[in-house]
This record gives structure tokens, C-alpha cells and sequence, in this order.
């Protein structure tokens, strides 16, 4: 039997035509269970939290609750691993941050590719660190304390919460662009080195604002900068690293959204668009901001725009950490 070119035409439609709309179907339907988030911290910590906050305004678009599971331990290798073995069905989502998806790529033999291992969903919020110091530190701005440590290189003492973290690789930083030596001093956290850093024991720290604004604002302590581009909305009133003196010192501890890897585009899209909504959202921005939590612009809350960060940060980060021949404990 003969057809003509048009009933072909008609009929390799009609064939092509279920697993498109079996796709669009699968979109519009999604989720139709509960969606776990799997934070790799401990519960009651910032990026539980923040992953908390974030999914309860989520659950105002999607139309299924999102369970939070905390799975701490290994700097937060566990948890991001479970997500990187976790079927790509958009039913796993991990809550991920600068250390986690950049920073332990570089110091840790892991089972899994950060960069490669998954499908990113959106950029949440990042916080910028203070540059803080003893409150008898003699400087009395950022280029008087680089020249004080100039004076006393190898010899001032910077707190850090343990070899890897933000605060100690702020401080390697430092190091690099303003070609000063010091002496780093580990801690478990940042209530231990706080405490010393009142107490004039240790000479500077590079600070989550959480930990230090409220000894800034007491008067116990003194701060030089802002880690960012642009002054913080929480403290105003403290210049920024460009402002201070040492351009391109910036350092944000940003956190963000990632599903395993092969997880239907279509599926990405979803929660991707019930992020931004929820960081649109006005009640969810608030209670970020009052965690001292600054919000991506709307721009930059893509896939596409998580990637490209992700990316760019690991180009950044990795040559730093290696040069200095960090290495996870």
C-alpha cells in the first residue's frame, strides 16, 4: 500500500508526539509525592535554617511538602554525597554552600564531581565576612592593619574554625593579596575563637557578620571590612575591602540549590521556578535579611547563572588552596 507524503507526515507525528507529551505531562504533574532536602550540616545550623526557610516558601507553589533531612558529618561530604547518589528524579534536593560544592573538591578525595555530579537549580543568598581585630589593635583602618601585620609578619595570631573554613581560607587570602605572614590559630568554631578574640588572645579574624556584628556593635572588638563589593545592608557603616584599601579581597560564604544528575530538564524548571517565587516572596526575604542573608538578584537565580558561579568559584578557589598546600584533616 501507498500514502501519500502528507498522511507520512500526519502519521511520524502522531508517533512522536507521546514522549513529548508524556514529558509536558510529567512537568505539570510534579511533584506528586513529598520532595526530601538534604541538608549536609547539622539540624539548628545556618544552612539548615536557610534551607528551611527557603522550602516553606516553596511549599506555597509546589504542591507537595518538602522534608528536610540532615545528614552532617566529613565537612559536609555525606550529605552531598547521598544527593549525588540519590535517583535523578527530583525527589532528592541538596542544600549546598561555597565549602561543600567548591572548597572540599580541593582538599578532600571524594567519591563524587562537585562540578559534575549534578544538576544545579538556583543560587539562594550569600553573606560577605569582617575583617575583625582585638580591640587594642593599634591600626586604626584596613591599610594601617595590613602594615601592622607587615611589622609583625609571622607573628600575628588569626583564629580560624579549623583548616578548610572560611575564616582560614580568608585568612590565606589575605596572605596572597596583601603579602603579609601570619600565624593561624584553629578552633572548633566560632564561639571559642570570639571569645579569645575579646579577650585580646588572638589578633584578627575573618568573620561570619552573624558571629562578630554584635561584638562590633558592642565595642569589644574592631572592624576594618567588609569582604564584598558592596557595603552590607546589616552594617552599613563598615567599608568595603575595595573602600578599605585591598581591592579583590572578597570572600562570601553563598549557598544554593542542586538535584542529582540526570534529573529531567523539565523537572529543573519546576523547582527552579518555585525557588525564585519563594525568594520573591516577601515574608521569606525578610527572614533571610534578619539572619543577615543577602539575596541573589532575580538574575542570577537560574540554573544556567549557579553554574557559571559555581565554575567561576572553583577557578578562584582551587589554585589558592593548592598553592598553599591545604589538606582536609
Amino acid at each position: 500500500m501507498t500514502i501519500s507524503r502528507r498522511q507520512f507526515l500526519r502519521l511520524t507525528a502522531g508517533a512522536a508526539a507521546p514522549p513529548a507529551m508524556s514529558r509536558i505531562a510529567r512537568a505539570q504533574t510534579y511533584p506528586t509525592r513529598p520532595i526530601t532536602m538534604v541538608v549536609p550540616y547539622a539540624a539548628g545550623g545556618p544552612t539548615d535554617v536557610i534551607g528551611r526557610i527557603v522550602a516553606e516558601g516553596m511549599r506555597a507553589i509546589l504542591p507537595q511538602p518538602i522534608i528536610v533531612e540532615t545528614v552532617g558529618g566529613a565537612q559536609g561530604n555525606l550529605g552531598v554525597g547521598r544527593v549525588a547518589r540519590a535517583a535523578g528524579d527530583g525527589y532528592t534536593l541538596g542544600i549546598g554552600d561555597w565549602s561543600t560544592h567548591v572548597v572540599n573538591g580541593a582538599i578532600y578525595s571524594l567519591q563524587y564531581d562537585a562540578l559534575k555530579d549534578f544538576e544545579p537549580i538556583a543560587l539562594l543568598v550569600s553573606n560577605p565576612y569582617l575583617v575583625v581585630a582585638r580591640k587594642s589593635m593599634p591600626a586604626s583602618d584596613l591599610k594601617g592593619l595590613i602594615a601592622w601585620l607587615k611589622a609583625n609578619a609571622g607573628n600575628a595570631a588569626v583564629g580560624t574554625a579549623g583548616v578548610g573554613s572560611p575564616p582560614h581560607l580568608g585568612g590565606v587570602l589575605l596572605e596572597k593579596l596583601a603579602g603579609v605572614r601570619v600565624q593561624f590559630v584553629p578552633y572548633r568554631g566560632g564561639g571559642p575563637y570570639m571569645q579569645d578574640l575579646v579577650a585580646g588572645q588572638i589578633d584578627l579574624v575573618i568573620d561570619n557578620p552573624a558571629n562578630a556584628l554584635p561584638q562590633v556593635r558592642a565595642g569589644t572588638i574592631k572592624a576594618y571590612a567588609a569582604t564584598a563589593m558592596s557595603r552590607m545592608a546589616a552594617a552599613p557603616d563598615i567599608p568595603t575591602v575595595d573602600e578599605a584599601g585591598l581591592p579583590g579581597f572578597y570572600l562570601s560564604n553563598w549557598k544554593g540549590f542542586w538535584v542529582p544528575k540526570g534529573t529531567p530538564r523539565e523537572v529543573v524548571a519546576r523547582l527552579n521556578a518555585a525557588v525564585m517565587d519563594a525568594l520573591a516572596d516577601p515574608v521569606v526575604r525578610q527572614r533571610l535579611a534578619d539572619l543577615g542573608q543577602e539575596i541573589f538578584p532575580r538574575s542570577q537565580q537560574t540554573p544556567d547563572a549557579l553554574a557559571a558561579f559555581q565554575k567561576a568559584e572553583t577557578k578562584k578557589w582551587w589554585p589558592i588552596i593548592k598553592a598553599a598546600n591545604i589538606k582536609g584533616e
